[in-house]
């Protein structure tokens, strides 16, 4: 027996039905951006091992498992060992208008006492004021390449005001990115916690998505700064960000997911 519902009960449940954004359907974009490169070899480990070689390689480690478990499309800000300014990366990355933006880097300690003891992952995002002394001190080495200022803006003062509630949301979705990111690392890694924080990178104040700049560890730090020579351990770390961004986007794609109407109680007779 076919059943036949009257034409306004078919709009109603048709109106029930979950729809889906074209957000939600097409495949996340993702800029990937290795830290340093070419001229700009970054932090060094006790035995030699350059900063923006390790970024590079858990990079392309990275892009491999978004693209191939999650369907992303992975954009690289560098591919190969070159120098790249801090403001192009920005700019390339704004011109691919990517749903979030992930810089790798490796951090270091300046003496010999404190390179011997210090070791972990920390996971930042973009804030006007550091967390502590030791975010101020990771955004000044990492910033070292940036040009010495932005330059005066020629903007409007509401201009200014419009761009700065723009990022709101993103800045928002920055915090839900780090701390996502940094629990599958911490959970994969077994690695010191040393917080997710906040700091000045001029690598993250322009972006116009959500940006979070990862700490994979302390080069300059004898076992750690080996741990990261291992194809093994850059593959872990690979993994785990790809995770944390796989629980992110899933988390924002609820949020921002059309809610289905709801059917009106019928009217009584």
């Amino acid at each position: 027996m076919t059943l036949r519902l009257p034409p306004l009960v078919g709009v109603l449940v048709l109106l029930c039905l979950p729809s889906s954004s074209p957000a939600a359907e097409r495949p996340a974009r993702i800029v990937v951006d290795p830290g340093h490169g070419g001229d700009k070899g970054g932090a060094t480990s006790p035995t030699g091992l350059l900063e923006k070689d390790v970024s590079l390689q858990v990079a392309k480690r990275l892009r491999d498992h978004l693209e191939e478990e999650l369907g992303a499309q992975v954009l690289m800000t560098r591919e190969e060992d070159q120098s790249l300014p801090l403001s192009e990366r920005v700019e390339f990355s704004n011109k691919q208008r990517p749903d979030l933006f992930v810089s790798i880097h490796c951090n270091a300690m300046p003496t010999r006492r404190t390179r011997a003891r210090v070791q972990g992952i920390e996971t930042y995002f973009l804030s006007a004021s550091a967390s502590n002394a030791t975010a101020r001190a990771a955004a000044d080495r990492e910033n070292a390449e940036a040009p010495a200022a932005r330059g005066a803006r020629g903007d409007s003062t509401l201009a200014f005001i419009l761009h700065d509630l723009a990022r709101t949301e993103a800045h928002q979705d920055s915090s839900r990115l780090a701390y996502a990111i940094h629990q599958k690392l911490i959970a994969a890694t077994g690695g010191s916690d040393r917080g997710v924080l906040q700091a000045p990178f001029y690598v993250l104040n322009g972006v116009e998505a959500p940006a979070v700049l990862v700490e994979i560890g302390y080069i300059s730090h004898p076992e750690e700064g080996s741990k990261l020579a291992r194809a093994e351990y850059q593959e872990r770390l690979a993994t785990a960000i790809a995770e944390g961004v796989r629980v992110f986007l899933a988390e924002v794609r609820r949020r921002d997911s059309p809610k289905p109407a709801k059917v009106a109680a019928p009217a009584t007779p």
